[in-house]
C-alpha cells in the first residue's frame, strides 16, 4: 500500500421498521452500512455523492428499490438560491423579536424591563434582502451594545460534548419525538462522534473569526441571552456544507427555527466561498423522502437537485415531483426502471469483481496481514464475501480501491 487508505469495517445489510411511514414490519427499511475508522472529508464527499450518509460514526446507504420509503440525497445550489418571501419573513420576524421582544405583533416581552419601543431595529423590510447580512443583522457582534432586547449569538465549534448540548437534545427528543430515554453516551454516539478528519480550508482571503478554519464536523450553536436554544450538526466538506441534524428548544417553535437554520447554513456556504474556497457551492440537506410529508419541506429551497439512485447524476427536483405520485421508487436517469406498488424486487447477488480490481482492493483479517482481496481468505473462502462485495457495490470499485476492509471475530 502506497497511500493512506480509509479503514472500513463493513456491516452489510440491516433491516428495520421505517421511521417515515411507521410501518410495523421490521424489514420495511433496508440499508447497507459500515464503520469507517477514519475518513478524509474528501472521501466522505465522494460517498455522499453516491447516496451515503452518516449517523455518528456509522455510515449507511438505503437499498432504494427494497425500502418502503426511498430516500433521495438532496442538495441546494446556493449560488442560484433566492430565498422565498416566506423564508425572508422568517428572518425578519426573528430579527424583530431579538430587537424588540415582540411576539407575532403582540406586546413586547423583555428580560431587562426596558422599553422596547425605544430599541433600534436591526432590519427593515424596505431594504434589499441580503441573505448573509440579514442573518447576521440581529447578532450581538453586529448591533450596538444594549440596543436590542435580547443578546443573540451564533457560534460554530468542532463537535464536542457539553451538558447544555445534552440538555437541549434531551428536551428536544422528549418534546418532538416523545422519546424520554436519553443518556449522554447515546447523545455522544449520535451527534458528537464523527469519523471525519479535520483538514485546512484553502481560503485565499482572510476569513472572519466566526468562519471555520478546517473541513470537518461542527456544532453551530444558537444562544439567546446566554441560553442554548438551538444547535445544528454540520459536516463542512470540500464542495458543500452537509446538514446532519438540527435540534431546538420548542419554546421558540413559532419562529420557524428549522427554516432559519437552513438559511444560515446556505449563508455559511456563501461566506466560505466568498473568502476564496471556490469549490464550496452546495448545501446538502440530507434525504428528501417523497412519502413523508414532514420531509418534503426541503423542496421549498430552490433550486434543489436530487441524486439519481442508479447513475448518481443530479436532477432538478421540481420537474420530478409528478413522478413520485405514480412510483414508489424512481430512477430519474432511467425512468423505465421506476417501480410502482409496494412489492419489493428480489435481491440480486452483488456484481462480480475482476481479478485486476481484486488486486487493488485491500483487506485485513484478525491474526492475518494486509492483503489484496485476490489473495485474501474472502477470495477462496468467502465467509464474509457477501458483506464485503455488497459494500464494494454500494461504494463503487473506484472508492473501494481507496479503502481497506477490516474484519475481526
Amino acid at each position: 500500500m502506497t497511500e493512506q487508505l480509509v479503514a472500513i469495517h463493513p456491516e452489510g445489510y440491516s433491516s428495520n421498521s421505517c421511521v417515515y411511514c411507521q410501518k410495523s414490519s421490521s424489514d420495511s427499511s433496508v440499508t447497507v452500512g459500515m464503520y469507517p475508522s477514519r475518513m478524509s472529508c474528501l472521501f466522505y464527499q465522494a460517498i455522499i455523492d453516491r447516496g451515503w450518509v452518516r449517523s455518528g460514526e456509522y455510515c449507511y446507504k438505503p437499498d432504494m428499490r427494497r425500502t418502503c420509503c426511498p430516500q433521495y440525497t438532496i442538495r441546494l445550489d446556493v449560488g442560484e438560491f433566492s430565498p422565498s418571501r416566506g423564508q425572508r419573513k422568517a428572518v425578519h420576524r426573528w430579527n424583530r423579536y431579538v430587537s424588540l421582544g415582540k411576539k407575532n405583533g403582540g406586546s413586547a416581552e423583555t428580560s431587562n424591563g426596558a422599553n422596547p419601543s425605544k430599541r433600534k431595529k436591526t432590519t427593515t423590510s424596505s431594504s434589499p434582502f441580503s441573505l448573509v447580512k440579514s442573518l447576521h443583522a440581529a447578532e450581538a457582534s453586529s448591533v450596538i451594545e444594549n440596543s436590542t432586547t435580547y443578546r443573540f449569538e451564533v457560534t460554530i465549534e468542532p463537535s464536542s460534548m457539553s451538558d447544555e448540548k445534552f440538555e437541549l437534545y434531551s428536551k428536544y427528543q422528549a418534546d418532538v419525538h416523545r422519546d424520554f430515554d436519553q443518556t449522554k453516551s447515546k447523545f455522544q454516539a449520535f451527534l458528537v462522534n464523527s469519523p471525519l478528519e479535520y483538514s485546512p480550508i484553502p481560503y485565499t482571503k482572510e476569513p472572519p473569526d466566526y468562519l471555520p478554519s478546517n473541513y470537518g464536523t461542527y456544532h453551530q450553536l444558537y444562544h439567546l441571552d446566554g441560553k442554548l436554544i438551538a444547535m445544528s450538526i454540520l459536516d463542512i466538506l470540500p464542495f458543500c456544507v452537509a446538514s446532519t441534524y438540527f435540534i431546538y428548544d420548542t419554546a421558540y417553535e413559532r419562529f420557524s427555527l428549522g427554516t432559519l437554520s437552513a438559511l444560515r447554513e446556505a449563508a455559511l456556504v456563501k461566506e466560505i466561498q466568498e473568502h476564496g474556497a471556490m469549490e464550496m457551492k452546495y448545501l446538502y440537506m440530507g434525504y428528501y423522502v417523497p412519502a413523508s410529508r414532514k420531509m418534503r419541506y426541503k423542496g421549498d429551497f430552490s433550486p434543489s437537485y436530487l441524486l439519481d439512485p442508479e447513475q448518481y447524476s443530479w436532477h432538478l427536483l421540481k420537474p420530478l415531483v409528478p413522478m413520485f405520485d405514480k412510483y414508489r421508487y424512481v430512477s430519474f436517469a432511467n425512468p423505465v426502471h421506476s417501480l410502482e406498488g409496494h412489492d419489493m424486487p428480489v435481491l440480486e447477488p452483488p456484481p462480480e469483481i475482476s481479478d485486476d480490481d481484486a488486486s487493488e482492493i485491500w483487506t485485513w483479517y484478525e491474526y492475518d496481514d494486509w492483503k489484496p482481496l485476490k489473495d485474501s481468505v474472502y477470495w477462496e473462502e468467502p465467509s464474509q464475501e457477501l458483506t464485503l462485495l455488497r459494500t464494494i457495490e454500494y461504494l463503487g470499485v473506484d472508492l473501494a480501491k481507496k479503502s481497506s476492509f477490516m474484519f475481526s471475530e
